[in-house]
């Protein structure tokens, strides 16, 4: 029998010893004996990861802030636009002939009617031919009267009152054109207004179309301005508006016009405002800051400082709803006037966030509590009163 070699038989020891062990199914619990062990045994050797964790961070409080229902009222949307004044008509008044000024009854600032006469120029030669020709119908008148009394009586052909009938629209004629002719020499007031500029003086010889006058009519005058496309749909014809001059006066109008094609460059509409200027004393290519009171809305008055951005970067304020979360709700802007933004667009039951608006965020829970009272009157005492 062939002997067996130590390292060999340990090798198959090894083996059978590894794959009883395999069989028993105990390296399955490798690593897990002590854990079960330990809940088995003594609870108060138990690991600490089996504790609650006795570290963990509190949950943080609600915010407080301030809140406060601003009063809801009707207020006219005002839409403030730059612009300027200008005369309802304009003009500037040329001759039609050339030749010499004979008569210059007018000045700078002289006020005129339609019709008045501003300028005329030397005409001897056309006023001569016009003299003779009215002189020339005054005697057909009278030959064609003498005519038709002979042709009553019968002494007289018909053919021959005819002529004379002829003869006198021939001469009343003539006598037009020469009027026609002399007329062309004078230049007139084609509306009433004022004289502007006056660039020639007496005796001085002008071409034909050249300059002789400017006229203006400053009543009413008008204020021009441009308005955006958002703000167009809000205003309509004969609504008042008031425009404040750079000199600091302030005068009403009406919106008499509004135009309905759009500046290319600019996409803007221009709108017109006649002011009332009787006595003149609103000039016109005064820069002015036109306020447009546009149709009435419900809406807020707030103070400027309770307006914030929203996540979208809009204008907006904070409010807070019936679950005490944080809401935002995006502003129409109806008027900014000196006490406070009139703004449109928020909820009648909404509480606005009047303090603390810039801590929280939408969706945030929050602890509202009332404005104290010195805060209701710094924030909205002005503002109310302002609308009474």
């Amino acid at each position: 029998m062939p002997k067996i070699r130590f390292h060999k038989l340990a090798a198959i020891v090894v083996l059978i010893g590894f794959a009883a062990w395999m069989a028993t199914g105990e390296f399955s619990s490798v690593g897990s004996a002590a854990a079960d062990g330990q809940k088995a045994g003594d609870p108060a050797k138990a690991p600490d990861a089996a504790k609650p964790k006795a570290d963990a961070e509190p949950k943080a409080a609600p915010r407080t802030v301030a809140v406060v229902t601003p009063p809801r009222k009707t207020y006219a949307r005002a839409i403030r636009i730059s612009g300027l004044t200008e005369a309802d008509k304009r003009a500037v008044l040329a001759t039609r002939v050339a030749g010499v000024i004979e008569k210059l009854p007018v000045k700078q600032g002289d006020h005129v009617k339609t019709g008045d006469l501003v300028l005329m120029l030397a005409a001897e030669e056309k006023i001569s031919m016009v003299d003779n020709a009215r002189q020339l119908v005054t005697q057909r008148k009278a030959e064609l009267g003498a005519a038709e009394r002979l042709a009553k009586t019968g002494n007289l052909p018909k053919l021959q009152l005819d002529t004379a009938r002829s003869n006198l629209t021939q001469a009343q004629s003539q006598l037009d054109t020469a009027q026609a002719e002399l007329d062309r020499n004078e230049v007139k007031a084609p509306f009433d207004g004022v004289i502007d500029r006056v660039p020639v003086e007496l005796g001085s010889s002008v071409m034909q179309g050249g300059e002789v006058a400017t006229i203006l009519k400053l009543d009413p005058v008008i204020a021009r301005g441009e308005i955006s496309e958002r703000d167009l749909g809000y205003l309509k014809l004969d609504d008042k508006a008031a425009v404040r001059l750079v000199s600091g006066k302030t005068v009403e109008g009406t919106v008499r016009y509004i135009s309905r094609d759009a500046s290319s460059a600019t996409r803007t509409f221009r709108v017109e405002i006649a002011i009332p200027n009787a006595d003149g004393s609103v000039p016109a290519g005064m820069t002015a800051e036109i306020a447009l009171s546009a149709q009435p809305t419900d809406a807020v008055m707030l103070p400027r400082s309770v307006v914030t951005l929203g996540d979208r970067g809009d204008l907006g304020i904070r409010a807070v709803d019936k679950d005490n979360k944080v809401v935002f709700f995006p502003i129409d802007l109806v008027d900014d006037s000196p006490r406070g933004l009139v703004l449109g667009g928020i909820p009648a039951d909404a509480r606005v966030i009047v303090a603390g608006q810039e801590l929280v965020k939408e969706g945030d829970m929050v602890k509202p509590v009332d404005a104290d009272q010195a805060t209701i009157q710094k924030l909205l005492g002005e503002a109310t009163a302002g609308t009474q």
